[in-house]
């Protein structure tokens, strides 16, 4: 897509980036309907999708006030596209560190894969003998390794983080993520919401500032279960895109070289559902 006054510049999985020689320093990041599990970018999107993760991430950047974010003042929105408004952000350009700082308070996902063979996340010891889904003595940082796009990305221990970015900088990647985190899921308890892991992206400003950049606490970077449902024994009910995932794995062989099928309009539909339901209630 091609806006006048913009030049494409990037698109990743989910998001286009663009830049304009009127306005230096900033980058127009537009948030598409597309939806990927696995490395692949799927089809068909999620309609309104876009919308729904700008307007979860505003929100949260609004409540995660006295904390640096990439968002430029808002007198310079008005040069937003206004076909993609209420799906795009005017965000300053940063020096991107090329860490996933992922923060996990259950364990879930690839944390429980690795937790079964190690008994520990991305170098993090844990107790023996929890079961998946459980929840964790304390919140833990386990960072990754961002990958090119179409790679997985590779979870690394905070060391190899202090390698890759410097001690100062590894430092306080770990400290702001688990600071986030934990006003995260107070909130997110507060709406009956259980915030099992979240991945945060951060950048260098012009004035050396580490800055939250990217979407924010959005069911395309967080687990989120609802507590109520969480307590009656039922940890898979996630409101994001599991639907597809749990889709996926029934009717294709994630690990083959084959593209995945088409979702049907069922899977879609539900899945669309169950963002609006998870933004609703955080909003609210």
């Amino acid at each position: 897509m091609e806006f006048a006054g913009w030049k494409h510049e990037y698109s990743g999985k989910v998001r286009d980036l663009y830049t304009s020689a009127g306005q230096p320093n900033r980058i127009l990041m537009v948030v598409s309907d597309r939806v990927s599990a696995f490395d692949h970018v799927l089809s068909p999107g999620i309609p309104g999708k876009g919308a729904l993760l700008t307007e979860l991430s505003l929100w949260w950047f609004d409540q995660l006030s006295g904390l640096p974010n990439h968002l430029a003042p808002q007198d310079e929105w008005a040069s937003i596209p206004p076909e993609v408004a209420d799906r795009a952000m005017l965000v300053k350009s940063l020096e991107m560190f090329p860490i996933e700082c992922v923060v996990r308070g259950y364990l879930s996902g690839s944390g429980w894969i690795e937790y079964q063979a190690t008994q520990s996340v991305c170098g993090v010891a844990l107790p023996a003998g929890l079961r998946d889904g459980d929840r964790l003595p304390e919140p833990i940082y386990t960072p990754a390794f961002k990958a090119p796009m179409g790679e997985h990305d590779e979870n690394i221990t905070f060391e190899r983080t202090i390698e890759i970015v410097g001690e100062v900088a590894a430092v306080a990647l770990r400290d702001l993520s688990l600071v986030i985190f934990g006003r995260a899921s107070a909130l997110a308890e507060t709406r009956g919401l259980i915030l099992a892991d979240t991945k945060f992206e951060f950048g260098e400003d012009t004035d050396g500032s580490i800055t939250l950049a990217d979407e924010v606490l959005t069911p395309d970077s967080s687990r989120y279960w609802d507590a109520a449902t969480y307590a009656s024994g039922d940890r898979t009910a996630s409101f994001d895109k599991q639907i597809v995932r749990n889709w996926l794995k029934v009717n294709w062989d994630p690990s083959s070289d084959s593209e995945p099928p088409e979702l049907p309009a069922e899977i879609v539909e539900r899945t669309a559902a169950r963002y609006r339901e998870l933004i609703d209630r955080v909003t609210a």
